[in-house]
């Protein structure tokens, strides 16, 4: 690699040299530095919604998203800074104030560490309050959790599907993620890929698996087998992770790093697995 290819920053001290084009939060991991993130993910464009990675540049008036903004050679960075800890509180509080967010895993260890505390804005404070969607027998619509972070919008877009079956309607507190029209999941251009469940970091979209076994008080992630293998219906090679709790397959996700699926799938590989398992189809895990 040329010396023109490659750009050395400062991340709290510590000098990083990363590949010219990589990011902030590139130049982050490089150095150890753990990054909280919540509309970012390796197998997605960067949609600059959340402001949860955001990190204080010398020189800049504001404070910027690590997840989208480019390394330049000798930037100064802080992770840490009072700035930058405020900010991250806040933008959390504000999160947790409006939504559900008990079942963020990713998010709970970061609001913990920067003391965010939602229900400070009292019994008042507007949430969501919507009935969850329940339309078919693989997956589950919560908006009582959802934040708007468009990795949804992304995953049925161009960044892996292009179906388009889903993007964000209406206005400040009214804005949800919705399908065209607000048609009914089943009336609408979904596949049913659940690749939108797959990056929801909130669980507002979940297997219905899951959804199920949560409202009986009988998941148990701790305690769930998982196995990667290829998948079964086409020559491929997609990779799929295979959870199974109390020997029943719960669900299936894909890993991130493949370089067949880069975490994606179609609606065989994400759901087709009801035959490994005898008298149990589809539409009885629904029930």
């Amino acid at each position: 690699m040329s010396k023109e290819s490659i750009v050395t920053v400062s991340i709290d001290g510590k000098m990083v040299s990363v590949a010219a084009g990589a990011t902030l939060l590139d130049a982050c991991r490089q150095a150890g530095v753990d990054t909280p993130t919540l509309c970012y993910a390796d197998n997605l464009t960067a949609a600059n919604a959340c402001r949860v990675c955001v990190v204080e540049v010398e020189g800049s008036r504001t404070l910027v998203p690590s997840c989208s903004r480019s390394a330049e050679d000798a930037m100064v960075v802080q992770t840490d800074s009072e700035r930058v800890r405020h900010s991250r509180k806040m933008v959390l509080e504000f999160l947790g104030s409006g939504v559900d967010l008990s079942q963020a895993d990713d998010l709970a260890g970061w609001i913990d560490y920067y003391g965010s505390e939602p229900d400070r804005y009292g019994p008042d404070r507007a949430m969501i309050k919507e009935e969850v969607r329940i339309q078919d027998s693989l997956y589950i619509r919560d908006y009582d959790k959802c934040v708007l972070c468009y990795k949804c919008v992304s995953a049925c877009g161009e960044d892996a599907q292009h179906s388009f079956a889903i993007a964000v309607a209406g206005r400040g507190f009214d804005a949800r993620i919705r399908t065209e029209f607000d048609v009914r999941l089943p009336d609408s251009a979904c596949v049913y890929c659940g690749n939108c469940v797959a990056v929801c970091p909130t669980n507002a979209l979940q297997f219905k698996t899951e959804f199920d076994l949560r409202k009986m008080g009988e998941w148990k992630p701790t305690e769930q087998a998982v196995t990667r293998t290829v998948c079964s219906y086409c020559g491929v090679g997609c990779n799929l992770e295979v959870h199974v709790q109390d020997d029943t397959i719960v669900k299936v996700t894909s890993p991130d790093d493949h370089d067949v699926t880069s975490g994606h799938l179609c609606i065989k590989g994400r759901f087709g697995w009801s035959y490994v398992q005898p008298g149990q189809s589809a539409a009885e895990e629904g029930d």
